[in-house]
């Protein structure tokens, strides 16, 4: 079935102050690094390696999650309960040990970054992501320099798609919600952006859980991060 694309409302980029940015799927192609973690934990289980893509599904709700959904393919809801804590340490070892070697910068968004600051918008990342991996993973790519804040899925009591993130990125700015984009490749973002009141713009490359892009409430698909300082300027 086609999913009809939602119309754009760049005019709700007027007014932006700052942007809060998503990390996996947004800035960098970390699916190859979850590949790697996910597989050597599931060695450690004796189970069969999984693919990219099927990881590419999983990927984006939390750690938590993603350890929960990988052992689901093999075993029911106790059996996922009771292998839960090891499958979770290892996983954190493992990718720990190869956080960022495998990953990849998506196009434009070093441009991108530099646009946005060149605009004078402060910046915050926030991801989902634990902050133990998410701070070196922005630093190995020499991103991290961009960003006022960084927030990791554990940095605080609530993930996305609770606004909890966004609403302490906006009081750590001082600014109000309609002044403080969020930018992602997901529902996760999206969601969260609109129970702020923040504006929120998305990119279409990511993982967004295998479900469609246009099929995401944002003010905008935006082709890259250049694209999205592209159109807060156009709007300021």
């Amino acid at each position: 079935m086609t999913t009809t694309a939602r119309p754009s409302n760049f005019s709700a980029l007027a007014g932006v102050r700052a942007a809060i940015i998503d990390l996996d799927g947004t800035m960098l192609d970390t699916v190859p690094d979850f590949h790697v973690a996910i597989n050597r934990m599931r060695a450690g289980f004796d189970l069969a390696p999984i693919t990219r893509e099927q990881i590419a599904l999983m990927i984006g709700k939390g750690s938590e999650n993603l350890v929960q959904a990988v052992l689901a393919l093999d075993y029911d809801g106790a059996g996922v309960a009771e292998r839960y804590d090891a499958a979770m340490a290892a996983y954190q070892r493992h990718y720990l040990a190869i956080n960022g070697q495998n990953s990849t910068l998506y196009p434009g968004v070093v441009a991108g970054l530099d646009a946005l600051k060149a605009l004078g918008l402060r910046l915050a990342c926030v991801t989902n992501k634990p902050i133990a991996f998410a701070e070196p993973l922005l630093k190995l790519n020499d991103l991290y320099r961009y960003f006022e804040v960084v927030y990791g899925g554990d940095s605080l009591p609530r993930k996305k798609p609770d606004p909890l993130p966004l609403h302490t990125v906006c009081r750590d700015f001082g600014l109000p919600a309609a002044q403080v984009v969020a930018i992602g490749d997901s529902s996760n973002d999206a969601q969260a952006a609109r129970a702020a009141g923040c504006p929120v713009l998305t990119v279409p490359y990511g993982y967004n859980h295998g479900e469609s892009i246009h099929a995401i409430d944002s003010d905008g698909i935006v082709d890259t991060l250049l694209d999205a300082a592209n159109q807060i300027r156009a709007q300021n």
